[in-house]
């Protein structure tokens, strides 16, 4: 995909999942543009880490606390089952790379680094789509 057509599908996503209006924080709208920039410009792990970052912050202006970590704010969200499924797995997916354990054992890199970016461009969609509903879910009219 291009990346006029990353922006199209991006676009195409609010226009699916937007059923009203949205109040986001400031901070939330910055970390949402900022992973609409990176999936677009093709850094699949920036807008993983960007997006999950624009929904926890989302999450903790809905009534989390400061203290929470992410797993207990997607937990104890009013989002759907299916929603808090899918940010689990993408949280996880998130910290394997972000909190990677051995650095050294980076074979699968060297060797198949095109199976990684298939494997991120994946689960980037899968966030820009998740991180959408989350910041979605409860409209206003």
């Amino acid at each position: 995909m291009s990346d006029n057509d990353k922006w199209q599908y991006l676009a195409d996503l609010d226009e699916q999942l937007l059923l009203g209006g949205v109040i986001l924080s400031e901070w939330a709208t910055f970390l949402v543009n900022d992973a609409d920039t990176a999936f677009a410009g093709g850094a699949h792990l920036a807008s993983i880490i960007t997006g999950l970052a624009g929904v926890e912050t989302h999450l903790r202006g809905e009534g989390g606390t400061s203290k929470m970590r992410f797993v207990e704010l997607i937990e104890e969200s009013d989002l759907e089952a299916d929603l808090k499924q899918e940010l689990q797995l993408l949280r996880r997916y998130r910290n394997r790379w972000v909190h990677v354990t051995d650095p050294w054992d980076d074979e699968s890199l060297l060797e198949r680094p095109e199976e990684h970016e298939h494997e991120l461009d994946e689960m980037a969609r899968r966030c820009a789509v998740a991180l959408r509903r989350a910041i979605y879910a409860n409209p206003w009219v």
